[in-house]
């Protein structure tokens, strides 16, 4: 069968490749420690079950606009203007299906063949595929631990040319859990704003932070920067709703309208009752995004001080999200190998640096639980010590 090129250019992601792998030695009985997937393990909080279930008791089931319910677009509007400091109205969001497509959706609509994309790496492995889809060009930007993982304004300068229409941004980050200061963002606004280009800020993981780090969104530093944001987030990380498939996008009217066009021929609404779930997210009880972060927290102090406990490996240790980002350069082995043969001799789940354009390291995603985490540290440092 002849397949359309488009499909050609692009790799599988990795991520949920290695997290199916895991999936099914566990079905055949095999005792795997994931630390492959993004997804926390808890159940979604029950007001927001609740909150879907009336929707279904009262009929939501129908069609509703493509761009998403007015009162959840509404809801969203509002939390992006008291909590973030960025003045969007309703008109400014479309409701997508999870923070993915809003950012498939946006590179589909927005970028054109020849079209330039900065990404900094380590990166989400699906930022550059989405680039390539939409026919553009991604222009990838190597970062170090020295920097935390960030991009430098200089480096940013540097990359961007004529062709330059995007540049992407995703703080706290997939796969380092590194967090740009507050000062590091306005030193970024400051080269946007002198140029013709908009920046995805992808903000999923916003309220997963630890310790003094603080999150600005970079359309918040002045209307310059504000005028060439978009921001993607969704309700998967904060709310344990990965299921659920709801994320959204934040941006100029004449670019949601167009995303709304697109989407009205692709998806058309997400699920309806799911919504109503998503605004009880937003209005209801915050204190279950609070319960969740801390023991994140937690989770992060124990797994760190294993990981750099081991010799040969070394991580550091994130400001937000649930991953640590580790290396594993002294080790001989490439990224993949090493994963494959962990998996394979010890039952334990690890993503390649390479899927994030960083070989020479691993993720490590520490959502779950404490016992997981000591029993695959046990057997991650087991593993290492026979590669010494």
């Amino acid at each position: 069968m002849k397949l359309a090129d488009r499909v050609n250019r692009v790799s599988p992601s990795m991520t949920l490749a290695i997290s199916a792998k895991a999936k099914a030695m566990t079905t055949q009985g095999l005792d795997v420690c994931s630390f492959s997937a993004g997804e926390p393990d808890f159940d979604t909080p029950a007001h927001i079950i609740a909150a879907a279930k009336k929707a279904l008791d009262e009929g939501k089931t129908r069609y509703g606009p493509a761009a998403g319910e007015p009162a959840l677009r509404a809801a969203i509007a509002h939390k992006l203007r008291t909590e973030n400091n960025l003045p969007y109205g309703p008109e400014n969001i479309i409701v997508t299906n999870g923070g993915k497509h809003s950012l498939y959706g946006l590179m589909m609509t927005l970028i054109n063949p020849g079209d330039e994309v900065i990404i900094p790496a380590p990166y989400w492995v699906s930022y550059p595929e989405m680039v390539k889809l939409a026919d553009g060009i991604p222009v990838i930007v190597p970062t170090t631990a020295e920097t935390g993982y960030k991009i430098t304004p200089e480096q940013l300068q540097q990359a961007i040319t004529p062709r330059t229409r995007l540049f992407v941004l995703n703080s706290p980050s997939n796969p380092t859990g590194m967090i740009y200061t507050p000062d590091e963002i306005r030193a970024l606004a400051a080269v946007v704003e002198g140029h013709d280009l908009l920046v995805a800020s992808d903000e999923i993981y916003e309220k997963i932070r630890y310790g003094e780090a603080e999150h600005l969104s970079i359309g918040a530093v002045s209307p310059g920067a504000f005028e060439r944001t978009v921001v993607s987030s969704g309700f998967a990380k904060a709310f344990a709703m990965t299921g659920w498939r709801l994320g959204y996008l934040a941006g100029p009217v004449e670019l949601i309208r167009a995303m709304n066009t697109l989407q009205s021929h692709s998806t058309s609404n997400v699920c309806t009752f799911a919504q109503y779930g998503a605004i009880a997210a937003l209005e209801g009880p915050q204190d279950c995004v609070e319960t969740m972060r801390r023991a994140f927290a937690q989770r992060r102090r124990v797994i760190a001080d294993r990981v750099n406990g081991i010799p040969g490996l070394s991580c550091l240790e994130p400001d937000g999200a649930f991953y640590l980002f580790v290396s594993i350069a002294n080790l001989g082995l490439s990224s993949l190998d090493f994963c494959n043969a962990l998996l394979e001799e010890k039952h334990v789940a690890t993503i390649p640096g390479v899927a994030f354009g960083a070989e020479g390291n691993i993720r490590v995603s520490y959502a779950t639980d404490l016992d997981t985490i000591e029993r695959g540290m046990d057997r991650l440092e087991s593993f290492v010590k026979a590669c010494l």
